[in-house]
């Protein structure tokens, strides 16, 4: 199918993602203030995505990432096996009171009129100590990558990340590998990284060479420096704003020939109106919009990446990979953690349109 991209047919690994690494302490509906109990999900917004395509989609991925060797590392590592993830790591030894650390992640899933609560203690995290030199890129392609990862999740962690990010989407248009960003934008990150300005620099020196990008109206505004109007000013399921930024885009950024979005507008915690764009290779395409019932919210994004880049390393029409990212985004939220409880034909169902009677 044309789509823009020339995606390798064969590789050892259909998906390479770069990220950290982290573990998020759930406790449901019960705010963190008064918990006694939560569950622990490994996550990581490019890990994510190599979780879900290698879960539910079952294509070869991998993970690029530090690895701190102790009981939460040891937790982590596991997940990542479970999930058919191949690991690639920097490992680092924990000295036993103050790291280096695997990063947590606290949340409550709200309820109702009452949203989520997410905050981070990234303190002294292994990832944010990655930099450029750290990993072999000729020996990790050598078998051949079709697609490789990054967000601007790790860019934003510290002065090293980003430029390991671009080192080694270098690497991957070397190695003739499709290279994606989602770009993710974290204030709260970016805040203590240098801010908006610095961001818009930083993720430039990546973005020069990828070939798709993935973000909304406010993700394309402070990542990427593009002006446009107050993305808080028409429903969050009209895609004319999304649309009408991507001729700046694609000005700024030439090499870029995709970029899709996810669309949601929120009623309350638990009732979400949910959709998809993406533009093309100059051409555009919507997704129809569900009314969602979400148990976690966490992770629809990067469900939806997941889906979306599937369909494209599967040689499906772009309007059939924007509905198969929809749909896995969609079914993303109505299962606990972060990533995917789906299975292909789930998705696949739910893409052609399919119900929620039950199924004997």
């Amino acid at each position: 199918m044309s789509n823009g991209v020339n995606i390798p047919q064969t590789g050892a690994l259909d998906f390479l993602a770069l990220g950290a690494l982290i573990h998020r302490l759930d406790t449901g509906i019960i705010p963190f203030r008064k918990a006694t109990e939560c569950q622990i999900h490994v996550s990581g917004g490019e890990y994510n995505v190599a979780a879900n395509l290698s879960d539910c989609f079952r294509l070869n991925t991998a993970i690029v990432s530090a690895m701190v060797d102790y009981p939460i590392g040891d937790l982590i590592a596991e997940r990542v096996r479970a999930m058919g993830v191949k690991p690639i790591y920097k490992h680092f030894e924990h000295n036993g009171a103050t790291g280096p650390n695997m990063a947590t992640v606290y949340s409550d899933r709200g309820a109702g009129v009452r949203p989520p609560v997410v905050f981070y203690n990234r303190a002294n995290e292994a990832a944010a100590q990655l930099k450029p030199g750290d990993f072999d890129w000729k020996v990790i392609f050598s078998g051949g990558v079709r697609w490789v990862h990054c967000g601007g999740l790790f860019a934003s962690l510290s002065p090293t990340t980003a430029p390991l990010a671009a080192e080694m989407m270098r690497a991957a248009k070397a190695a003739g590998a499709v290279t994606s960003f989602d770009l993710n934008f974290r204030e709260k990150l970016w805040k203590i990284s240098g801010g908006i300005d610095h961001a818009v620099e930083t993720i430039a020196t990546i973005v020069e060479n990828v070939d798709v990008l993935i973000g909304n109206e406010e993700d394309l505004q402070k990542g990427l420096g593009i002006p446009g109007p107050d993305v808080h000013a028409k429903s969050k399921l009209d895609p004319a704003i999304f649309f009408g930024m991507i001729e700046q885009v694609t000005t700024k950024h030439p090499q870029a020939r995709i970029v899709a979005t996810t669309l949601r507008e929120v009623h309350s915690t638990n009732h979400h109106s949910w959709s998809a764009v993406a533009w093309v290779d100059g051409k555009t395409y919507s997704a129809p919009t569900v009314e969602l019932d979400v148990i976690d919210r966490v992770g629809g994004g990067d469900g939806f990446a997941a889906g979306f880049i599937y369909g494209l390393l599967n040689g499906e029409s772009s309007e059939e990979a924007l509905k198969l990212g929809w749909a896995h985004g969609a079914l993303l939220t109505t299962f606990p953690g972060d990533t995917t409880m789906a299975t292909l034909e789930q998705v696949r169902a739910f893409a052609k349109g399919g119900s929620a009677r039950i199924q004997r």
